[in-house]
């Protein structure tokens, strides 16, 4: 542990220089509100246009955010690796635990963050990285409501009338095509593309969806009418030459603004959980797509798709961070998600399949 505090960098940076700054705005998120305070007003507009949806007139917060540009620190921090998850390589996220919080370094761009319980501040070349502070963002809003008792997991998720559908997978499974293929669907609404929060209750567990839009892959993109058009003529014509599997394991990421694309009031992050989809399909068999109902105690290889560590950013109710040897708790996954029908989807990927599956079910009759 770094001899280092919370206050050292607290003096260094000066987040009260930001109190009277005109580049602010307020989230609500559920029953949160964070105010957002940034150094760069260009910044700052920027993310404002991306939070558009959740923006708030609330003149009280639960927390606040500062965002700084590059800093000089008069101290040295001693960071070490935060391991990352299986199947994954490269150093991404770098650790250095003080007496009383933790400062997160992005190896990759030199972004950095402190989390404690008083401050949460981002510095460096924020400007140049602005996913970085939506994430930063977003990872408050994911460990207030893990200290209170939800489990988050790894899944999309869309609404239409009384139904909700969560789908979770492999990464680049074809949660986010999914989903997206569904909000083609008079009536659906967009919850989440990645990170949903699930909250045990009667007769239906809640969910809630962080305000992180659609980044989605180039083969979500091409497969997609709809979404064409966020790529060039000539960038699409090259991707769908690709060999399939090439196309579908491309680092590219685009931000899709739903409103945009789909049209206004298509957002619903807060919702009740009905059903769950896994995808554990395949591109290489010709089976033909199913959808059948587990039990997903007896499926801890499906739970693992849908479970999500926490990393390095959060920190436990007893205030102590979480680290990267630790394991997920599968038994308050299966307690939350008590009441959704959960199924695993198997077979060949077919999104035509899915599509007509999930217009099925959600247009139908609500849960008794």
């Amino acid at each position: 542990m770094s001899a280092i505090t919370v206050q050292d960098l607290v003096d260094a940076l000066n987040p009260a220089s930001l109190s009277e700054t005109p580049n602010r705005f307020t989230i609500r998120v559920g029953e949160l509100t964070l105010d957002c305070l940034f150094e760069n007003d260009s910044l700052c507009a920027e993310l404002r246009r991306y939070f558009g949806h959740v923006i708030s007139d609330c003149e009280s917060a639960d927390m606040t955010v500062h965002v700084f540009g590059e800093a000089v620190l008069p101290f040295h921090v001693d960071y070490k690796d935060w391991a990352r998850e299986p199947g994954k390589t490269g150093r991404k996220d770098a650790i250095a635990d003080l007496e009383d919080g933790r400062m997160v370094f992005k190896v990759r761009t030199g972004v950095t963050f402190l989390q404690s319980a008083t401050w949460r501040l981002a510095f460096g070349p924020t400007s140049a990285h602005p996913n970085q502070v939506i994430n930063f963002i977003n990872t408050q809003i994911l460990n207030h409501y893990q200290r209170v008792g939800w489990v988050g997991c790894h899944a999309a998720a869309v609404a239409c009338e009384t139904r909700t559908l969560a789908i979770a997978g492999l990464s680049g499974g074809g949660k986010s095509t999914t989903m997206l293929r569904l909000m083609d669907l008079d009536g659906a609404s967009y919850v989440t593309n990645d990170r949903l929060l699930v909250g045990a209750d009667a007769p239906l567990p809640k969910a809630l969806g962080i305000p992180k839009l659609p980044r989605i892959n180039p083969g979500t993109i091409v497969t997609n009418p709809r979404l064409k058009g966020m790529l060039s003529s000539e960038r699409t014509d090259t991707l769908l030459s690709m060999p399939q599997e090439e196309l579908w394991q491309l680092e590219e990421k685009y931000d899709l603004f739903v409103d945009e694309v789909y049209g206004p009031n298509r957002i619903a992050h807060q919702t009740a959980l009905t059903d769950f989809w896994v995808l554990n399909w395949s591109r290489e068999t010709d089976e033909p797509t199913q959808f059948i109902e587990v039990n997903i105690a007896e499926r801890p290889d499906l739970l693992s798709a849908i479970m999500k560590n926490p990393g390095p950013f959060y920190c436990k109710p007893d205030g102590i961070f979480w680290t990267d040897d630790e394991h997920v708790d599968a038994a308050g996954y299966i307690a939350a998600l008590k009441g959704v029908k959960i199924q695993e989807v198997s077979g060949k990927i077919d999104f035509e399949a899915v599509y007509a599956a999930g217009a099925r079910l959600l247009k139908a009759p609500e849960p008794v």
